[in-house]
């Protein structure tokens, strides 16, 4: 061996410059940290179907039962409670960071959001006015309506193209409600009146909300929405207030509801918007909607037992159609094949395993739908209480039958 080669193994190694990539990664022999266990969409469904509905039946028991005929005086209370509410919150908390990004100055309010306010606070005031003539199940019905109020006002305010397939896929909802209010038996017109202009009021509002929401700059949650809309239409409310309804209201108005009576009224409201921004968070459109399809359908139940409001079959069934016409309307026509597809499927294989129970079901399904139209049909008052068939049937058919027949239906004269 060479002095060379000899020197060369004898020379240490010499550390390199760049750091060695360890062989075994740190982090995996460390346990990992459990993620965060947050709460089931379920809770924030619930939680918004609670409170929705507690705040239309609360509104109908103070305006209606307890006898306090102020429901603009009742929305101004919750539009003033909402401003507080959202001030304290955007100076105290975290949670209205995002109406920083929103550019608003003086000029922009009076331009985009007072002209907004108005709307909301005319639907506002219409909607609680209709307490004092319609039942809460009536109302719930007629609020079917508001997908095609929409799409109207968006065709007129030029934020959409017209779309006669569009049309089509409403018009159920208005057979529906067409059905619906025949089958009242409470039916008063101002009421209806009043409902109907809250409707449309409300649909000009939520399409002026959208083209506002169609620039970049105005992205707005609903409570930065509240935090900017509350304090003008609290406002124009309370004006309006003042005028009809405040020279005749005493103290002893207030005193019959109970102050904590209002107070907790306010509460539930505002509380309602907040439940309203997790639930657009933690679910998805189809679980809004069939969330709003299943709201609407205890609302109409609760008020059957809690204010005993009548509802007659034919009611029911319109009410029904509506519904599906509202589900179709939401999810779209291929959305609604694919989940029938999975319920045919279902179906036929229930049919397999128990066929005798499927073909009971059907039997049974035939048989309430008639029930529900021919009972419908007599307690709406669409056939007269005096209608009776058996002369028409004695005059078609007596020939037919023969005399004694024809003479054992009918009445002999002089007896």
């Amino acid at each position: 061996m060479s002095e060379k080669e000899r020197q060369s193994g004898e020379q240490e190694r010499q550390a390199p410059d760049q750091p060695v990539l360890p062989t075994v990664n740190p982090d995996a022999a460390k346990e990992a940290a459990p993620p965060k266990a947050g709460l089931h969409p379920a809770f924030y469904i619930a939680a918004w179907i609670s409170l929705s509905s507690s705040v239309i039946l609360f509104n109908k028991w103070i305006l209606s039962t307890a006898k306090f005929n102020y429901p603009i005086v009742l929305t101004t209370w919750h539009l003033t409670f909402a401003t507080v509410m959202t001030q304290l919150m955007a100076r105290f908390t975290k949670t209205l960071d995002s109406r920083k990004n929103v550019p608003m100055n003086g000029r922009v309010y009076l331009r985009t959001i007072v002209p907004i306010g108005v709307m909301f606070s005319l639907s506002l005031i219409c909607g609680n006015l209709t307490y004092l003539y319609l039942s809460v199940s009536f109302i719930q019905m007629l609020k079917a309506t508001m997908p095609i109020a929409v799409l109207i006002t968006s065709w007129v305010m030029r934020v959409s193209e017209p779309s006669l397939k569009t049309l089509g896929n409403v018009s159920l909802i208005v057979i529906g409600v067409v059905i619906a209010s025949v089958g009242e038996i409470k039916f008063v017109m101002i009421g209806f009146l009043f409902q109907c202009g809250g409707i449309v009021f409300e649909a000009i509002r939520l399409v002026m909300v959208q083209r506002l929401l169609s620039g970049s700059e105005f992205k707005m949650d609903p409570l930065v929405s509240l935090y900017y809309f509350a304090p003008a239409c609290a406002v124009m409310n309370g004006a309006v207030a003042l005028v009809f309804e405040v020279p005749r209201m005493t103290l002893g108005d207030l005193e019959r509801v109970g102050y904590f009576t209002l107070f907790a009224n306010a509460m539930i409201a505002f509380m309602l918007n907040v439940s309203v921004v997790f639930l657009i968070g933690k679910t998805s459109s189809l679980v809004m909607t069939l969330s709003g399809v299943l709201k609407d359908i205890l609302l109409v139940a609760a008020s059957m037992i809690i204010f005993r409001d009548p509802v007659s079959p034919l009611q029911g069934f319109g009410y029904t159609v509506a519904l599906c016409g509202l589900v179709y309307y939401k999810l779209g026509a291929d959305k609604m094949k694919e989940y029938a597809g999975h319920g045919q499927r279902a179906w036929a294989d229930y049919g397999v395993r128990h066929p005798a129970l499927r073909r009971a079901l059907v039997f049974g399904l035939v048989l309430f739908t008639l029930f529900v139209l021919l009972g419908g049909i007599s307690v709406s008052g669409v056939v007269p209480d005096e209608y009776n068939p058996k002369g028409y049937v004695t005059d078609r058919f007596g020939g037919v039958l023969g005399g004694s027949a024809a003479n054992g239906m009918t009445k002999p004269e002089g007896s």
